[in-house]
């Protein structure tokens, strides 16, 4: 069985931030375009294969236009 890298309380933040996304009616790829990404950027931090540093939760937070306390 594979375990998770994540703790609980970093789940809980990408949740947080699926859960913010969804509720603004926005895809993926409209979120990945607004940020200068590729889609894949988004669907991997959702997914948990990419590790989101703070840097980049402050920006994604600012694009939903959120706080990072928000989320955290």
């Amino acid at each position: 069985m594979k375990t998770s890298t994540h703790t609980s309380e970093y789940r809980s933040v990408i949740s947080k931030l699926k859960q913010v996304r969804e509720k603004s009616g926005l895809t993926q790829a409209r979120v990945a375009k607004k940020l200068g990404k590729p889609q894949s950027y988004v669907s991997k931090i959702e997914s948990g294969e990419r590790r989101l540093d703070i840097i980049e939760l402050k920006t994604i937070a600012k694009l939903y236009k959120k706080s990072v306390q928000d989320f955290i």
